[in-house]
């Protein structure tokens, strides 16, 4: 199977809001968010869900511990016609809010208001984009079902 989907990816990113409504955001060292306020994001590794990976995430590049609220939406593209590129957006609530940045894949990270951070100009088109967002439209997840033992699944969740 992994030659098969060598060229789908699948990604998360973890939209971390704080009580006061302000915004986790990091600026990254490469790639083509390059200098750019984007959200802390990363692929999905295949011994965990999809929800596990954005708490990996976002505590590997910040050191923000947090815990998913629900599912906010994905973003989905195809690059040079060769590589469907997929990301899952989560919504997440801070555990703390101490940041420690990651620094070999980051600049700088930090809580910031979002209205002011479009204001920089120098931020990703996904976080202009989430300003939009609607909390009452998130997926919420349904976790402890069973599809059956004839699946042979370890973790198993619903985003509905």
């Amino acid at each position: 199977m992994t030659e098969r989907c060598k060229d789908v990816w699948l990604a998360v990113a973890g939209l971390v809001v704080t009580a006061n409504g302000e915004w986790l955001v990091v600026k990254k060292k490469y790639g083509g968010l390059k200098g750019m306020w984007s959200l802390p994001a990363g692929f999905v590794q295949a011994n965990e869900t999809v929800d596990q990976a954005v708490v990996r995430e976002v505590l590997e590049e910040t050191g923000i511990q947090a815990q998913v609220k629900g599912l906010v939406g994905i973003r989905s593209g195809v690059i040079r016609g060769e590589i469907s590129d997929n990301m899952l957006v989560f919504l997440l609530e801070p555990l703390s809010l101490e940041v420690t940045v990651q620094n070999k894949e980051l600049y700088e990270a930090k809580f910031d208001d979002p209205v002011q951070l479009m204001k920089e100009k120098n931020h990703s088109v996904l976080l202009e984009q989430l300003l939009e967002y609607k909390k009452e439209t998130m997926q919420t997840v349904l976790d402890g079902i069973n599809p059956g033992e004839q699946f042979g699944y370890t973790a198993y969740k619903i985003f509905l």
